[in-house]
């Protein structure tokens, strides 16, 4: 008797486009993030303080949800039972560190770079990384193969970041700290691979975040204790609108969105969408309502038509090889 395996449902035009919607709105609130993690920064004199308000108060909000949600609760027995069993690497739970030192470097670069530089450059290494991290087989599809599209997205992608920087170049203090974002992008690929492993196991995309927000709270309140120690601790809250304290909410929506989204989209479409998201989300932000750093020029806009080129030439189909 021949055994009949059911296709998946077919998903109609309609839901695809509503999923890239989403996408692309989720990739607009990290760029609403950034620069509301940087207000509180600059507000509270105290990058990482800010830093760890945003990680922290995210943090709580899934400890509160994960509990009260059936499949978040089948997800940490899963999980457990993963790693009793092995079947998970406690290092491949730690993805979280690399979100935490992301948001992090917003609160410092972002008052002086802009959210746009800020999202370029966040972009540019995590489109870098993408291909060491999938050649190198570390997420849950294993190894990837570094195809000449990709390649060629991510060669875009850095000439993306040294364009949106170009104007910065007589200010050797502006263009470190364009190297700090940078090197969160890079780490993003990490972390998202490994969360992949997660999610994996556990079942449950909640689970995968709540984790990730606990491993990255750990590491700011690390961090936190060391400059507390340096330079003291802020005497109060700031006082200002309730949205100075929503940056750690916002960061829930890429989890919210992904667990719901894929379906419809796809990995790779929602991935696409949300980096579409960030980068017209950061320059509309820098163009509406212009931070420190002024309303972004012409190099940086054409640095992220870069990027959004580049990530359009990086999905491109390679041509098969035939013997």
């Amino acid at each position: 008797m021949t055994q009949t395996i059911s296709a998946p449902p077919a998903v109609t035009a309609g839901r695809r486009l509503a999923g890239v919607v989403l996408a692309v709105a989720s990739g607009v609130a990290l760029a609403v993030q950034s620069r509301i993690n940087g207000e509180l920064s600059v507000r509270l004199d105290d990058p990482i303080g800010a830093a760890l308000i945003s990680f922290g108060s995210g943090l709580l909000v899934l400890v509160v949800l994960v509990p009260l949600v059936p499949a978040g609760r089948a997800g940490l027995r899963h999980l457990r039972t993963g790693l009793r069993d092995r079947r998970i690497r406690p290092w491949q739970c730690i993805g979280g560190m690399c979100g935490g030192f992301l948001v992090a470097t917003q609160g410092l670069t972002v008052p002086t770079l802009g959210v746009a530089v800020f999202i370029v450059a966040v972009v540019a290494g995590q489109s870098s990384s993408s291909l060491m991290v999938d050649r190198a087989g570390a997420g849950p599809a294993g190894p990837q193969p570094v195809t000449v599209p990709r390649l060629a997205g991510a060669v875009l992608t850095v000439c993306a970041v040294l364009i949106s920087v170009g104007d910065r170049i007589g200010h050797p203090s502006a263009l470190a700290l364009a190297v700090l974002p940078l090197l969160a992008g890079l780490g993003i690929a990490w972390q998202q691979a490994v969360n992949g492993h997660v999610r994996v196991v556990s079942g449950s995309a909640l689970v995968a975040g709540r984790l990730n927000f606990v491993m990255g709270t750990v590491v700011l309140l690390l961090a936190f204790a060391v400059s507390a120690l340096l330079r003291g601790v802020p005497s109060d809250l700031p006082p200002g609108p309730w949205w100075l304290y929503a940056g750690g909410t916002l960061g829930i929506v890429f989890i919210a969105v992904g667990a719901v989204v894929v379906r419809w989209t796809g990995v790779l479409l929602l991935g696409l969408g949300m980096i579409a998201g960030q980068v017209i989300g950061a320059l509309l932000i820098d163009e509406l309502a212009p931070g420190t750093a002024g309303r972004p020029g012409w190099n940086t806009m054409l640095g992220a038509v870069l990027t959004l080129l580049a990530v359009g030439v990086a999905v491109l189909p390679s041509r098969p090889r035939y013997r």
